[in-house]
């Protein structure tokens, strides 16, 4: 039974090709004031560069690292971008599907019954642990809407998973992209 939340984001879990990978590199500007971590929703501003997007935002992809080249010269590979990281040569991968078939594992941070099939929600505010690099946010139950972020598809199968749970891991899709016009919940 999943009774202890302890979130790592949207997980990429699945793919109909088969293989889930990080697409084409996009840029981070050099000296964003906001921390990224591995399993963030993330968008694109008005200059291209790849920016954390807030709870009930249109993503447009999941963070999942990032490399550059920092003051001292040394190139860094990271599933982490630290607030104000001044550097060069920077590229982030990011996970992105405009046609709805990567799916991500997030835990709820509250109980979903078999119900939560087709809904959606948004997920919680952005937060992560400098250390592991991971995002610590979740499926915020509470956010039910007809057009949210996340659209659930399924549960997580596990031995201690399982609807009704207090914390159940569920499997979502991004429903609101930013590039993809709305898909509705029912």
């Amino acid at each position: 039974m999943s009774t202890l939340f302890s979130p790592l984001g949207l997980l990429p879990a699945y793919s109909q090709s088969g293989i889930v990978r990080p697409g084409p590199r996009m840029q981070i500007a050099s000296g964003y004031a906001t921390n990224i971590f591995q399993g963030y929703p993330i968008q694109y501003d008005a200059n291209g560069f790849v920016t954390a997007d807030a709870a009930g935002g249109r993503a447009g992809g999941v963070f999942q690292g990032v490399e550059y080249t920092d003051a001292n010269g040394k190139r860094t590979y990271s599933n982490k971008w630290l607030a104000n990281t001044v550097a060069t040569d920077i590229w982030a991968w990011v996970t992105f599907d405009f046609s709805y078939q990567t799916l991500y594992q997030i835990q709820c941070n509250a109980t979903v019954t078999l119900a939560a099939i087709g809904q959606q929600y948004d997920w919680e505010a952005l937060s992560g642990n400098t250390t592991t690099g991971l995002a610590t946010m979740g499926l915020n139950v509470a956010s039910a809407a007809a057009n949210a972020g996340l659209q659930v598809v399924g549960l997580v199968p596990g031995p201690d998973n399982d609807w009704g749970d207090p914390f159940p891991v569920v499997l979502v899709r991004l429903s609101e992209q930013q590039f993809v016009a709305d898909v509705a919940g029912f």
